[in-house]
């Protein structure tokens, strides 16, 4: 029973990456690819901090073992709770779990696209582009308004009396926090 479901969950994972039929039966060696490639997603997971793994969407059962990994001091235990990670990894979105990961490795191109994207609402704020308040408000409904009107205020102030840029700089690590990045 156990080796049925991985090959299924293994064909399923393999069809999703090339887009075939998942039915195809697998052979061993694929198979056992796409769970040590779980295997290793887990482990990423593993690495995170907390604050950084509440940004990642994952079950509870998921969340838990990871929790628990984090007790775990000898190797051979760690090496046998990983596994079972790849196993609890089987029924969650791969998918959405590597790509909020990417988001949080600042060498990827999604984490430089989510922070230029930042810069241009940070730009768009300071130049009163109505259009940018209005992508910011509909993509982060916890935005409190009033703190960044009073942070674009400040910046703008700064800006022309030609100081340093603090306000900007607080602004955008509004912006950022508002973003999760």
């Amino acid at each position: 029973m156990g080796r049925a479901k991985a090959r299924l969950a293994a064909a399923e994972l393999d069809a999703l990456r090339t887009q075939q039929e998942p039915e195809q039966e697998l052979s061993r060696t694929q198979i056992k690819k796409a769970m040590e490639e779980l295997q290793k997603l887990g482990g990423r997971l593993v690495e995170l901090k907390a604050s950084e793994l509440k940004k990642i969407p994952m079950s509870e059962t998921l969340a838990a073992a990871i929790e628990e990994s984090h007790r775990i001091n000898q190797n051979e235990a760690k090496r046998r709770h990983l596994q079972y990670i790849g196993k609890v990894m089987r029924d969650e979105d791969a998918d959405a779990i590597s790509q909020a990961l990417a988001i949080m490795d600042s060498s990827t191109d999604q984490h430089r696209q989510a922070f230029h994207q930042l810069e241009r609402w940070r730009d768009g704020l300071l130049h009163n582009d109505q259009q940018t308040m209005q992508d910011i408000v509909s993509q982060c409904p916890q935005l409190d308004r009033q703190q960044l009107n009073n942070l674009v205020r400040l910046a703008q102030k700064e800006s022309r009396q030609g100081k340093p840029p603090t306000a900007a700089r607080k602004l955008f690590k509004y912006l950022r926090e508002l973003s999760d990045l």
